[in-house]
C-alpha cells in the first residue's frame, strides 16, 4: 500500500514540474516571438553640399533605413557646405558624438584617409556612399561613376551622328564623383574622333548655374550640337527656351523634372537620362547597420546606372515621375535588396 501511496505523489508531484516547465516555456517561446530588435546604434551622416535636392533625399533615405531597421536608437547629421577640412572636423567631430558607423559622402577621394583610419580604430564602421574614397577600411556603396559619364557621352555622339559641337558641364571639380565621370565621359569621346568638346564647365550640380552657363554659352554665338551634363539638367533645355535656340540632344540625370520635360512636355526631345539614385544613401545606411551587426558585405557595392530615353524607356520614365514629387527630386525611391523602408517613411525623412 506505501508503494502504491509514494508512486502517486510522485506522479503527482512529476505532473506538476511537468506542468510549470511547460508555462516557462510557453512564456519563453512567446516572449521570444515578439521581442523586437533593440535600438542600440548611432548612426553618423557627413555631407558636404548643401542646398541640393538630391543630397537632401540621400540624407532622408539615410533616416528612412535607420528608421525601418528598428535597430538605429539615433542619426546624427554634419551637414555644411566645405571640402575636406571641413568634412575631417566633422568626422572628427562625429567619431566623439559616439557615432558607431558614420556614411559619408566624401570631398575628396583620399584627403579623408586619415580620419577614416581613426574611426576605424575605434572600432567605427565608415561606409562612403555616391563617391568611392581609397581608405582600406572604408566600404563604398557607389553608382559606377565611370560607366555614368561613358553610357551617357556614348548615347548623345550617337545621336549627334558621330559630329558637332558638344559642352560639357561637370560637377564639382576634384571630387571623385566628377573625376570619374569625366574619364568615361572621354573613354566614350576617343571612340568619336568627329565630336568637339567647344566649352567645358563645372556648375557645381546647381541646377540655377547650369541654367545660366547654358544661357551665356548659348548668347555667346557658339555653335552646340549637344550637352552632356553631370545632372543638373532640366534648367538647360530651359536656357534653350529662353535663348530661343532649337533644342539639341542632351543628357542628363533621373531628376524628377527632367524626366517630366522628356515624357510630357517636349516628347520628340532626344534626350537620355542616366540613373543615378539619391538613395543611394539609405543603402548606405544598410551595409552600415549589417558590418555593425556582424555580417560580411563586398567592400564596394557598384551599382550599374541605365539609360532611359524616349520612346523606348517611356514605360520606366513614366514609372519613375511624378507631379508630386519636387523638380530636383531623384526618380528611383528604393535600391533593392539594400532598402526596406518605405515610401512614406522615405518621404517623411525623419529617423528614429
Amino acid at each position: 500500500m506505501r508503494f502504491g501511496s509514494l508512486s502517486r505523489r510522485a506522479v503527482a508531484r512529476l505532473v506538476g514540474v511537468a506542468a510549470i516547465v511547460g508555462v516557462i516555456a510557453t512564456i519563453a517561446f512567446v516572449g521570444g516571438g515578439s521581442a523586437k530588435p533593440q535600438a542600440k546604434y548611432v548612426l553618423g551622416v557627413s555631407n558636404t553640399l548643401v542646398g541640393n535636392g538630391w543630397r537632401e533625399e540621400m540624407i532622408c533615405s539615410v533616416k528612412a533605413q535607420a528608421k525601418a531597421s528598428g535597430v538605429v536608437s539615433k542619426v546624427i547629421i554634419a551637414n555644411r557646405n566645405g571640402g575636406p577640412a571641413e568634412q575631417i572636423a566633422d568626422i572628427r567631430n562625429l567619431i566623439s558624438a559616439g557615432a558607431n558607423a558614420i556614411i559619408i559622402n566624401p570631398s575628396s577621394g583620399n584627403a579623408l584617409n586619415a580620419v577614416i583610419a581613426q574611426a576605424a580604430a575605434r572600432g567605427i564602421k565608415v561606409v562612403s556612399v555616391d563617391q568611392r574614397v581609397t581608405a582600406p577600411q572604408a566600404h563604398n556603396v557607389t553608382n559606377d561613376q565611370v560607366a555614368y559619364g561613358r553610357l551617357g557621352a556614348a548615347w548623345l555622339f550617337k545621336k549627334m551622328g558621330g559630329k558637332g559641337n558638344v559642352v560639357e558641364m561637370r560637377g564639382i571639380a576634384g571630387v571623385p564623383a566628377d573625376t570619374d565621370r569625366h574619364t568615361g565621359f572621354n573613354q566614350a569621346l576617343k571612340k568619336y574622333p568627329g565630336i568637339k568638346v567647344v566649352k567645358s564647365t563645372f556648375m557645381g550640380w546647381n541646377f540655377a548655374t547650369a541654367g545660366k552657363q547654358m544661357l551665356d554659352i548659348l548668347n555667346s554665338g557658339v555653335q552646340v550640337d549637344g550637352v552632356w551634363n553631370s545632372g543638373a539638367d532640366y534648367t538647360v533645355i530651359s536656357a534653350f527656351k529662353t535663348a530661343g535656340k532649337p533644342l539639341v540632344p542632351i543628357v542628363g540625370a533621373d531628376n524628377n523634372e527632367f524626366l517630366h520635360q522628356m515624357l510630357v512636355k517636349y516628347p520628340t526631345l532626344k534626350a537620355a537620362a542616366v540613373t543615378n539614385p539619391a538613395t543611394i544613401g539609405g543603402a548606405g545606411a544598410a551595409v552600415a547597420i549589417k558590418l555593425l551587426q556582424g555580417q560580411k558585405v563586398q567592400s564596394w557595392v557598384k551599382l550599374t546606372p541605365l539609360v532611359w530615353s524616349m520612346p523606348g524607356s517611356k514605360s520606366e520614365i513614366k514609372a519613375n515621375y511624378s507631379p508630386k514629387r519636387a523638380p530636383t527630386y531623384s526618380a528611383r525611391l528604393q535600391i533593392k535588396p539594400w532598402t526596406t523602408y518605405s515610401t512614406a517613411q522615405l518621404t517623411a525623412c525623419k529617423g528614429p
